[in-house]
């Protein structure tokens, strides 16, 4: 059996399992819902209940939900399952404004090799945080000495049983040779995110470039993503720009979006290619092929993400082909000087 839920005041609607929490259908068909524990704890996701009834585990109020509260029509949406259909009032994430950074330790579920310079990474947070995000924000290391080390989030906010990071390998990254050379499965790291403004507006209507220069990949694939979660109905195009064909480390899943994906593009440019590669796609700089192929830019949301060399590059000659500024989006930043030149070092931004 499955229920429908309706959110005052957006009007968004959407269906509940069996046994399902509110917060957890929402989050699934890519609603994005206030919460922070998900475990009943923190209060985040306590909504007005303006008609149909709900149920609690175990049968027992959550923690942060009081009985007088619960009198006057709150419910806790991380735990509450319907047992009709249901309307509520909540606001709805729309805005990194909306978010607010947590810090938490987190564990190492896996450390996978996908080219000989990168390695996915996947962390696990307490069972008792989640940490909301939007496709396309970051997350911070917090290093012993008082650093910290950013890297894009990799994985889409409906899919956040573990948080996904690509690291690139930079010849004297202190980080990067440490997670490569010394870091292990279930060893414990502290981290706080997330972070930035770059992230899917999803209420455009208009049609979508994504350009990503190496591991600037890794938000931009959280964003796809998440855009196939909700059926996210403008064109999209990415362009993935390379050295050579192994850095595009995850080549087939994007040749994959473009058979499942309707009104999705992938093309991939190498800069170097080697002879080995027998390369016969685009070659030179992405920015180069992005223009190429559409030369005025005035009717596209741009997303460009990459080394900041990259990024800086791209949006002079995007301007310069007509794109809007207000929508030409971008995951350059700035930090205190220790993390600019990390994020130079690892070219994930």
């Amino acid at each position: 059996m499955t229920f429908e839920v309706r959110i005052r005041p957006s009007g968004h609607r959407f269906l509940v399992g069996e046994g399902e929490s509110v917060l957890d259908a929402a989050l699934r068909q890519g609603i994005h819902l206030p919460y922070g524990c998900r475990f009943g704890g923190c209060g985040e996701c306590k909504s007005r209940l303006l008609a149909g009834r709900v149920r609690y585990p175990e049968g027992e109020l959550p923690e942060a939900l009081t009985p007088e509260e619960a009198a006057a029509g709150f419910a806790l949406l991380c735990q509450a399952v319907p047992e009709t259909d249901l309307e509520f009032e909540s606001r709805e994430v729309r805005l990194a404004d909306d978010l607010r950074p947590v810090r938490t330790p987190t564990k190492v579920v896996s450390i996978e090799r996908l080219s000989p310079d990168v390695c996915r990474l996947r962390l696990k947070l307490p069972e008792t945080i989640r940490m909301a995000f939007l496709p396309g924000q970051y997350i911070e290391f917090l290093l012993d000495d008082g650093r910290r080390r950013a890297f894009s989030l990799a994985n889409a906010p409906h899919d956040d049983e573990t948080l996904e990071l690509h690291i690139r390998l930079v010849e004297g990254g202190a980080f990067t040779t440490w997670v490569f050379e010394k870091l292990e499965p279930k060893a414990v790291l502290h981290i706080e995110g997330p972070f930035g403004s770059f992230y899917l507006r999803e209420d455009s209507e208009r049609p979508v470039l994504m350009v990503a220069g190496g591991t600037g990949f890794a938000p931009l694939k959280a964003m796809i993503e998440y855009a196939q979660a909700i059926g996210f109905a403008p064109p999209i195009h990415l362009f993935w720009g390379a050295r050579a064909k192994e850095d595009l480390y995850l080549d087939a899943l994007p040749r994959h979006w473009e058979q499942s994906m309707q009104r999705f593009r992938y093309t991939p440019v190498l800069s170097e290619p080697r002879e080995s590669d027998h390369w016969h796609g685009e070659t030179g700089l992405v920015v180069g092929a992005v223009l190429k192929a559409y030369p005025d830019l005035a009717p596209f949301d741009i997303y460009l993400s990459g080394p900041p060399a990259m990024v800086e590059a791209g949006r002079t000659a995007f301007l310069s082909a007509g794109a809007r500024e207000d929508r030409l989006f971008s995951d350059a930043f700035d930090f205190a000087a220790d993390t600019r030149r990390a994020l130079a070092e690892q070219g994930n931004r």
